[in-house]
């Protein structure tokens, strides 16, 4: 997977797990988090499933990457911010964009 060898040239640490799908468009509540934590999840949010979905139901071979943006409902402490996900992408941004580059060249 190039995904991991570009990320390891770079230096980024790339973390697997589980992703669960939510249909959105609010934050998961606390309980939804317990739920998903018990059910084995160790991220969750509303986009890439149906993504993933179209495509293989397309045969397009797929492989995705998420950017951890927040802790999830209950977890911090503090409500949750659509301003804090939207500054966590920025900061994300300087790694994942030459992260991207070096993927798409190694395919």
């Amino acid at each position: 997977m190039p995904f991991a060898e570009v990320a390891s040239e770079q230096g980024v640490d790339l973390k697997e797990g589980v992703y669960a799908a939510m249909l959105g468009p609010s934050y998961e509540t606390p309980a939804e988090i317990r739920m998903l934590h018990r059910l084995g999840a160790d991220a969750v949010g509303m986009s890439t499933v149906p993504e993933v979905i179209v495509a293989a139901h397309s045969s397009i071979k797929v492989t995705a990457l998420s950017v951890i943006t927040n802790q999830a409902a209950g977890l911090s402490g503090q409500p949750l911010s659509h301003d804090e996900v939207k500054e966590a992408s920025e900061l994300a941004r300087a790694k994942i964009v030459p992260l991207l580059k070096g993927v798409i060249k190694a395919l």
